[in-house]
């Protein structure tokens, strides 16, 4: 018995007592393979895609184990050039002022007179001083001609002697005062600033004048820092200072001293910056730029950019591998360098995925490649 299997019109052939109809000139059991192959190709190909992402249900990660070491960074800080022996100088009591003998630039010669004071209400205080010690003096002599005639008691001569007593030394006070109603050069240098005209009328302590010490000083770079970069900075850490005024030339600086309180009219901390060798010829005001190099900070570990999520300010989450699946930890960023993030909140047991966290969520299950 012979069977027929049509399939098309190009034409028959008898094989074997079996009718095959050939179509387009492929043979139909040939045709019949071809796609079967491609079939079971195509499911290989799906199943090796699936294993090239999750095995077992568990997504394939990156870890590394993170150690724990000083990181150093550096902070840029603007500042202005000045010496460690600038001084205010001022009056000791308020007035009227006399005379101003300076201006700002001039050199000045220790001693040298530098403003005065109208004296006439100084003069005025010292003479009622005087006037009330020779007073006190009188009766403290007559105090002692009465006792020794037993006509008054011990404690009055006592009151007339602290009376003498009290009097002189207002006195010795009045006269200070008259001496430093001028203001006097106390070394060679320079008057760096004038604050005050003739006619002005000043206050004890005031500044007047500033000056320094003819270059015999310590160059220093004084600058303002945020609270994040005052936390970060140190005693003794080295720093990069560049003048404006001679561009591309560095010079060497220490951390000399920092502030322990925040300056109330900026908000800012105070830094000084001893300058170990200054280039060129500089001044008081000069603008400068200084690159601390801070000691670094011994919590605090590298980690790449790529393992760092859902970033906001300072804090961040990282995941990490425990019993086969992944879980957030919150970290705090601490800086960033060329090649890594700084991050506290991690140590060295911690299993941090570098690979693989975008597609990861609390808990998910995870294979370590």
């Amino acid at each position: 018995m012979s069977t027929t299997k049509f399939f098309g019109e190009s034409g028959e052939s008898s094989e074997g007592g079996e009718k095959v109809i050939r179509w387009g000139g492929i043979h139909f059991l040939t045709l019949f393979s071809i796609l079967t192959l491609l079939t079971l190709l195509s499911a290989c190909g799906s199943a090796d895609a699936t294993n090239g992402t999750t095995e077992n249900g568990a997504t394939p990660v990156t870890i590394m184990h993170v150690r724990p070491s000083r990181t150093a960074a550096t902070v840029s800080v603007p500042g202005l050039f000045t010496t460690d022996d600038e001084t205010a100088l001022s009056f000791l009591s308020g007035g009227i002022v006399r005379s101003v003998l300076v201006k700002e630039g001039e050199p000045v010669k220790a001693g040298q007179l530098l403003a005065t004071l109208e004296p006439t209400n100084i003069d005025a205080q010292v003479q009622q001083a005087q006037l009330g010690s020779e007073k006190a003096e009188r009766d403290r002599q007559r105090a002692e001609a009465l006792y020794k005639d037993s006509v008054i008691s011990l404690e009055m001569l006592q009151n007339a002697r602290t009376g003498a007593a009290v009097a002189k030394e207002q006195l010795t006070s009045a006269q200070y005062g008259r001496r430093h109603a001028e203001i006097r050069a106390s070394s060679d240098g320079f008057v760096l600033r004038k604050f005050v005209n003739e006619g002005q009328l000043v206050g004890a302590g005031s500044p007047v004048l500033m000056v320094n010490g003819a270059g015999k000083g310590k160059w220093l770079l004084k600058a303002g820092l945020s609270d994040k970069d005052w936390a970060q900075v140190n005693t003794g850490d080295s720093a990069a200072v560049v003048a404006d005024a001679y561009p591309g030339r560095t010079m060497q600086a220490v951390v000399n001293s920092k502030s322990a309180g925040a300056d109330p009219r900026s908000g800012l901390f105070q830094v000084e910056l001893r300058i170990v060798d200054p280039l060129g010829q500089l001044a008081s005001g000069l603008y400068g730029k200084a690159v601390i190099r801070t000691q670094g900070r011994s919590d605090a570990v590298a980690i790449p950019y790529e393992a760092l999520l859902d970033g906001n300010g300072d804090q961040g989450v990282v995941f990490i591998v425990e019993n086969g699946k992944a879980h957030k930890m919150p970290v705090v960023v601490r800086g960033i360098t060329g090649t890594h993030v700084l991050v506290n909140g991690l140590d060295s047991t911690k299993a941090l995925i570098v690979k693989g966290g975008p597609y990861l969520t609390e808990g998910t299950a995870v294979v370590v490649r």
